[in-house]
């Protein structure tokens, strides 16, 4: 029972027990509730159970207690990591000053609800765009950041498989929860501190697999848009085949298992170097194809006659313009002898044609004093004086009177 007193004041402060046994009281008004959340801690003493129930959605922990006969009516597969809800009473212990939910029932939450919640929240990211961006993996990274939880068969697979295929790669590990309460913000801060390194070229996340629920760390909304802001290349390896958390969605490559990861990130040096030969052997097989294709046209090329007798073509040509020189001077003869017959035949005509032959036949050519030719008796009255043009020279001569 809580004695009435007055206001706490500096001259008259309240105890601790009525200060305690009034937190108490307003407490205790609450009643039960219903409350929804991720169990963070589970351990049992003495029959009874004690662990911590975290949001799922804030940065928000409560701590419970299970009595013994209570735990007897509740499922027996209760265990850390599991979405539960649960009907609790907050009690606030005087002695110890401490305040816990007392559990009366516990139960999981049900699939269904857990997978449309993951649906929506699948598809409202999918609308920001951050599932499209993929960056492509480097081909051989110097150094790989690898978040892992701490001495997990996951780190272990990844680290033996990677150095298995290439002895010279080098790991940046960070450690973190990969389930509970602490694992979200674990995985975060790991994610950002291996992004910061400027000497990791490639960041796996890596866990062993688990059940749907221990998986929802890796559907946190917080953890995944970290995630997509990484300006490195990440490999989502969480271990599973049917369940898909929304780290694969956005990370630039999905690896089925912590193995196939470091075999998609590493490559494997002897498959390389087996490349490397084979290239090398293709390129020897290439030159060696080309260079005898070369020395073959090279010698086609020589034993034509222009290059197998280097006078040949001097030869062959010379031969030519000797043909043309004697066929040239052959037409030449021909042309000429035609042109000195047909000359003779127009000389012939031109001769007959000619008034000396008229003179030498006999006749005479009359000129008057101004040179023109005597045609008419009226062009030459008496006393004309008239020059007579014989075969073998001229006379002069008078036109006389008419008797």
């Amino acid at each position: 029972m809580t004695i009435d007193v007055g206001p706490s004041t500096a001259d008259a402060p309240w105890p601790v027990a009525l200060l305690s046994s009034k937190i108490r009281g307003w407490i205790e008004r609450l009643g039960t509730a219903w409350v929804e959340g991720e169990i963070t801690q589970w351990g049992a003493s003495a029959g009874n159970v004690y662990g911590k129930l975290k949001d799922v959605d804030e940065d928000a922990t409560i701590s419970f207690t299970i009595w013994s006969s209570v735990k007897a009516k509740l499922p027996a597969d209760l265990k850390q990591g599991d979405r539960v809800i649960a009907l609790v009473k907050p009690n606030y212990w005087v002695k110890g000053g401490t305040l816990t939910m007392q559990v009366f029932e516990m139960r999981h939450v049900g699939l269904g609800d857990l997978l449309e919640r993951l649906e929506r929240l699948r598809q409202k990211l999918k609308a920001e765009g951050l599932f499209d961006s993929k960056k492509p993996l480097p081909f051989l990274p110097g150094c790989v950041g690898l978040v892992t939880g701490k001495d997990s068969d996951a780190e272990k697979d990844v680290l033996r498989n990677a150095q298995l295929r290439w002895p010279a790669v080098e790991f940046r590990v960070v450690h973190a929860a990969v389930q509970g309460d602490r694992a979200v913000g674990e995985v975060i801060s790991a994610i950002r501190t291996l992004d910061a390194d400027p000497e990791v070229e490639v960041i796996i996340v890596a866990r062993g697999g688990g059940d749907f629920q221990n998986l929802l760390v890796f559907s946190d909304e917080a953890l995944v848009r970290a995630a997509a802001a990484c300006e490195t290349p990440l490999v989502s390896a969480i271990g599973h085949e049917a369940d898909r958390p929304l780290l694969d969605e956005v990370a630039d490559l999905r690896a089925s298992t912590p193995t196939d990861a470091a075999k998609r990130v590493v490559p494997d040096v002897a498959e390389e170097l087996a490349r490397v030969r084979q290239a090398g052997a293709t390129m020897r097989l290439r030159v060696t194809q080309r260079v005898t294709h070369e020395i073959e046209r090279i010698e086609t090329l020589r034993s034509r006659p222009v290059l197998a007798n280097r006078t040949w073509i001097i030869d062959s040509r010379s031969e030519d313009l000797g043909r043309y020189v004697t066929r040239s001077r052959d037409l030449v003869e021909r042309i000429l002898e035609r042109s000195h017959t047909s000359v003779s035949e127009l000389t012939a005509q031109l001769r007959a044609l000619s008034p000396q032959r008229t003179l030498d036949r006999g006749y005479a050519i009359a000129q008057l004093p101004n040179g023109a030719a005597l045609r008419t008796v009226a062009d030459a009255p008496a006393g004309t004086a008239l020059t007579l043009t014989v075969a073998d020279g001229t006379l002069p001569a008078v036109v006389g009177k008419a008797g």
